[in-house]
């Protein structure tokens, strides 16, 4: 995939390694940030809701930005705003200020987003899904490394502080490249050369059936809520449900998180090799279909360990390990002339998700119910996924390269 914009890209990818450490660093280092804020552990990690709300606040507008301004300034402004973050934390005294903090990194990520995703897809137009998949392995890279280097530095009796200045320094480098350089594709080029891949595969189609904005749109609003409901019900109460449900020793059901990563790395990688030779839209039911088949024998046969640490793997496989962002590269050649507005509307459904789910979780409270919760959630997804493939096998006249 290399022209002369991987220099580009790179940046882009080590921007979203220093995403992977900025998405859990609040819950890393919570016992340390209870101390230096004045309250307790649980205080300390109500900040992390924090991240959300400003996902939601700024992604649809951005999104529509991006699409008229282009990728660079909101990758910019994106990097900008996590070095506040990450520096501010550290000279934050209260859980007020860590809090705004907090939705400022949700808004980095947010304008990170909306400028990163539409440009790795112009970037690289014959390896949109490759190019946004490598994506969730720097991000799955990020979150492996950083306990390494908290526990590092706890054990060295080093300053916490550490930990927030090395992903702040990468965020330097990469806003120093883009300011002194960090060349984009035009995006409005990008944007017509697709609209006539798109016009081209239509007229070879022996369908008339144009992309629906109700009605595609729809289909992929859900599975925008849909795909990131799927894993962060798995992953936020997956060691619980070993432990209540399977009667798992601490460590053991806490392996299973592990096993889980492990998936979601090796999905990427692979995803990332067949890309080449398959569709995006290949993909994307055959995963749902993986997702909701695991989770459905988790749900029935959650005793045995051996069993349950393959089925984490496989979760994290089909369900954490990119089939998001596959989708997003689909929707993306739903709507070509939109890019950066799709990505906007597509994670914030996500975002909500990220809300409504520990709302669910609460009210159901039991974690075997939670399970089959995530059952019916899986298979919805599956069974839109298949609709969005109907729906391009229609409008493109194929489902493969």
């Amino acid at each position: 995939m290399k022209n002369k914009y991987t220099p580009t890209a790179l940046a882009l990818y080590f921007n979203y390694f220093v995403h992977g450490m900025g998405v859990i660093i609040l819950s890393q280092n919570a016992s340390v940030l209870a101390k230096q804020w004045g309250t307790t552990v649980t205080g300390a990690l109500t900040v992390v809701s924090a991240l959300g709300v400003g996902r939601i606040i700024n992604l649809l507008i951005s999104g529509i930005l991006s699409d008229k301004f282009g990728r660079k300034p909101f990758v910019q402004l994106g990097i900008a705003t996590y070095f506040i973050f990450f520096v501010g934390i550290l000279f934050s005294k209260n859980t007020i200020t860590a809090y705004i903090l907090g939705i400022l990194a949700g808004m980095a990520n947010s304008f990170l987003d909306t400028g990163t995703y539409p440009g790795l897809m112009e970037i690289y137009p014959n390896a949109k899904g490759t190019s946004n998949v490598i994506l969730k392995a720097f991000i799955s890279a990020g979150q492996f490394l950083l306990p390494f280097i908290v526990s590092g530095l706890a054990a060295a009796g080093m300053w916490y502080g550490w930990s927030f200045l090395i992903p702040a320094a990468i965020l330097v480098i990469t806003f120093l490249y883009f300011l002194f350089g960090g060349a984009f594709p035009n995006s409005k080029a990008a944007t017509e050369a697709d609209e006539k891949r798109e016009q081209e595969e239509q007229a070879t189609s022996d369908s008339n059936v144009k992309s629906n904005l109700w009605l595609d749109g729809t289909l992929f609003i859900i599975y925008g809520y849909i795909s990131q409901a799927t894993f962060y019900l798995v992953s936020q109460m997956l060691t619980q449900y070993g432990q209540e449900i399977g009667h798992m020793a601490q460590g053991v059901a806490h392996s299973l998180v592990s096993w889980y990563s492990l998936g979601s790395i090796i999905c990427v990688l692979l995803t990332a090799v067949l890309g080449k030779k398959i569709s995006e839209i290949q993909f994307v039911p055959v995963y749902t279909l993986g997702a909701f088949v695991s989770i459905l024998l988790m749900w029935m046969f959650p005793t045995s360990a051996l069993l349950m640490g393959f089925l984490a793997f496989l979760v994290g496989f089909f369900a954490a390990g990119g089939v998001m962002q596959l989708a997003l590269t689909v929707m993306a050649d739903f709507f070509p002339a939109g890019k950066g507005t799709v990505t906007g509307f597509f994670y914030t459904a996500g975002s909500i998700a990220s809300f409504t789910i520990p709302l669910f979780i609460g009210w159901i409270g039991n974690m075997r119910n939670v399970m089959f919760f995530d059952v019916i959630i899986a298979l919805i997804g599956f069974v839109d996924t298949v609709l969005i493939a109907i729906r391009y096998k229609k409008l493109f006249g194929k489902l493969g390269k």
